[in-house]
């Protein structure tokens, strides 16, 4: 097995998530809702000797709690659809495309 990554938590004051119990605590607190029952549906479907989907559910669901102490993505989440709209049509114009 290779070695990991060290998980560096976003600059902020998110809380702990190096356990599955600080993350199931997050997300009850500071998840969206459904976001508990979510990843324990996703994570009680994973085989536990498949590694890498393990990882994946939990670095996935621990990135929603951090979403919700990201500036930057809760300002992004709270694009409205016509805000969006614009913001690529003029990408696209400004790159030539019609």
């Amino acid at each position: 097995m290779s070695a990991q990554p060290e998980h560096v938590p976003p600059p902020s004051s998110a809380p702990p998530m190096r356990t599955l119990a600080q993350l199931r605590s997050a997300l009850a607190t500071w998840g969206w809702p459904g976001d508990l029952a979510a990843f324990e549906a996703e994570l009680g479907a994973v085989e536990l000797d498949d590694l890498t989907a393990v990882q994946g559910v939990t670095q996935a669901y621990r990135r929603r709690v951090e979403m919700r102490y990201d500036e930057g993505a809760m300002a992004a989440l709270a694009r409205t659809p016509s805000d969006v709209d614009a913001e690529l049509r003029r990408k696209l114009a400004e790159a030539g495309h019609q």
